[in-house]
């Protein structure tokens, strides 16, 4: 059953990302990444990996969503057709891919019994972090001790992603903000010029 649950979330993520190169609608592609974020952080969570899961579900399927929003109303929502082909960014993204699958081809296989953190690090976790830190909630120990830094940095990225979206929501277009009385006199005279230019042609 989990076999079937994870190849199901798999195939959501690879048709989401495909759908996203394809579709040319910004609010569109928004949403559908808000998406890919949540199967994300569903992998994840069957991962046991609930604490990068919260973080990917807080900011990538919340807060970016809303920053992308936030941006579309700035600048439209439909994309502009390339003036070249995209072959560079195209050839880092596969060498990037690749880098990557070599670097974890000799990782051991997920829940196998004889992995590394199953025989040293879990172990010592669960029977010396009650004396070395302290707290007698072993996932508190591990988060806020052991990977305290890992978790100061995902909170970084939440708080920053937040001022993101605050600044950029604060900003707003330029040309939605109140004029100035200057500005309104200046339009005025413009407009004034126009209209003597159109007699006077008259």
């Amino acid at each position: 059953m989990d076999a079937v649950v994870d190849i199901t979330v798999l195939a959501l993520l690879g048709v989401t990302a495909v759908a996203l190169l394809r579709i040319r609608n910004l609010v569109a592609v928004v949403m559908l990444s808000g998406i890919y974020s949540l199967l994300c952080a569903a992998l994840y969570t069957m991962l046991d990996a609930v604490d990068v899961a919260f973080t990917e579900a807080a900011v990538g399927a919340g807060i970016s969503t809303v920053l992308m929003l936030g941006t579309l109303a700035l600048v439209g929502r439909e994309t502009k057709n390339p003036t070249r082909r995209p072959i560079l960014p195209m050839f880092v993204v596969l060498v990037t891919g690749g880098v990557l699958i070599y670097g974890t081809s000799e990782m051991p296989p997920f829940g196998a019994p004889d992995n590394p953190a199953h025989l040293h690090v879990a172990p010592r976790y669960v029977e010396e972090s009650g004396h070395e830190v302290g707290v007698p909630n072993i996932v508190t120990s591990v988060l806020a001790s052991y990977r305290g830094y890992d978790t100061m940095g995902e909170t970084t990225v939440i708080f920053t992603a937040l001022v993101g979206v605050l600044l950029l929501l604060a900003t707003g277009p330029r040309n939605r903000r109140p004029w100035s009385a200057d500005e309104r006199r200046a339009d005025r005279e413009t407009a004034e010029g126009k209209g003597t230019e159109g007699d006077a042609h008259g």
